[in-house]
């Protein structure tokens, strides 16, 4: 008996316009549906990953207003 495979056969744009979507439906404002949308596609990233560090590489990351100015 084969053991279930955990892939998903999603592009990254559909991860995030889904992960988007449903955290626009649950959140009551912008602010906190970015914060739960981002939430959610690193946990679905780490959970793919092998990479042992990943949360560290997260932590690390600068966010993107820091890139912009």
């Amino acid at each position: 008996m084969e053991k279930p495979s955990k892939k998903l056969d999603a592009r990254l744009g559909e991860l995030i316009a889904a992960a988007g979507q449903v955290a626009f439906e649950c959140s009551d404002n912008d602010k906190d549906a970015y914060v739960l949308a981002r939430l959610a596609l690193i946990e679905m990233i780490k959970k793919t990953s092998q990479h042992s560090d990943l949360e560290a590489e997260f932590d690390a990351a600068l966010s993107p207003s820091q890139l912009i100015h």
